[in-house]
């Protein structure tokens, strides 16, 4: 794969069933050799326009990965060493309020991190960085997903706090309930440690979340099942395809982005105490810094 000089490069992550889009010219398959081991599938790279579109489907084509396994510092590391400066991530996620229904599309602006068994740094081996997430997606990335939402038919929630659990059962009815005591709107299984991830390799990341269910926390809904989850998010796929299709028409400048400099004064380490294993390791990620 090969972008022209100045060719704006976006990845997407998605589930199933959302590899590629309509339009895409010159597509073709790439896989990265990355530290972190294989993506989680090739990499589908195509453009669509003047953009280039880096497809990766989170869990494997065939869906093979659970939650916790999902290699993300491979693919968000792959998706960095091919150029890319944004990242949607495209995800099913369970509603924990009852204005949120399935079908509904959310453009996700908080998360709750109650991951306890992945990996959510490259910075663990002979380097320290702590990057600032208290707004843990891209403002700019986001506000244009909501435009883009808004052409599209359904309804769009502007805003909304992902609780992210690991899986891969579905929560208790104490749990989801709880998480609703909290203030989460909505609850998924995969987009930490994405967001860190993307955070530190200085990528705009934001989450395009499609409902599928209520969870179970709402007595008036049947308990969750796998089949009607999976029958939701096949009807929201095309509507995610065309949400990102119009999305990166006008992508916003990361000149003034805060996650395009998201290193600058995050990393610790003195530099004569960096292994150059680590420098080796980091290249794509911190290269710039170290």
């Amino acid at each position: 794969m090969k972008a022209k000089r100045g060719q704006k490069i976006v990845g997407v992550i998605g589930g199933t069933g959302l590899y590629a889009m309509d339009g895409l010219e010159g597509i073709e398959e790439v896989r990265v050799d990355t530290p972190y081991g294989e993506t989680s599938d090739a990499i589908v790279s195509g453009t669509l326009g003047d953009v280039r579109m880096l497809f990766v489907p989170r869990h494997g084509r065939g869906h093979r990965f659970i939650p916790t396994t999902v290699p993300y510092r491979a693919n968000v590391w792959a998706l960095k060493k091919l150029g890319a400066e944004w990242i949607v991530s495209v995800s099913a996620v369970g509603s924990l309020r009852e204005w949120i229904r399935p079908g509904d599309v959310i453009v996700v602006d908080q998360f709750i991190d109650r991951t306890r068994l992945r990996a959510s740094t490259f910075f663990d081996e002979g380097v320290v960085a702590h990057v600032m997430f208290a707004d843990p997606v891209c403002g700019s990335l986001a506000a244009r997903l909501r435009e883009a939402a808004a052409t599209v038919p359904g309804t769009v929630h502007p805003r909304g706090t992902y609780v992210c659990m690991e899986g891969p059962a579905f929560s208790t009815r104490a749990e989801s309930c709880l998480y609703r005591s909290w203030g989460a709107d909505l609850i998924g299984m995969t987009n930490l440690p994405e967001a860190k991830l993307a955070r530190e390799a200085e990528i705009c990341y934001a989450t395009l979340a499609l409902a599928t269910d209520y969870d179970c926390w709402r007595s008036a809904s049947a308990d969750v099942e796998v089949d009607e989850i999976i029958k939701v998010l096949s009807s929201n796929v095309a509507k995610a395809k065309r949400i990102i299709a119009e999305a990166v028409r006008a992508l916003p400048s990361r000149d003034a982005c805060r996650c395009a400099t998201a290193l600058a004064k995050a990393i610790v380490t003195s530099a004569d105490a960096i292994p150059e294993a680590a420098r080796v390791k980091l290249g794509p990620i911190a290269g710039r810094y170290l």
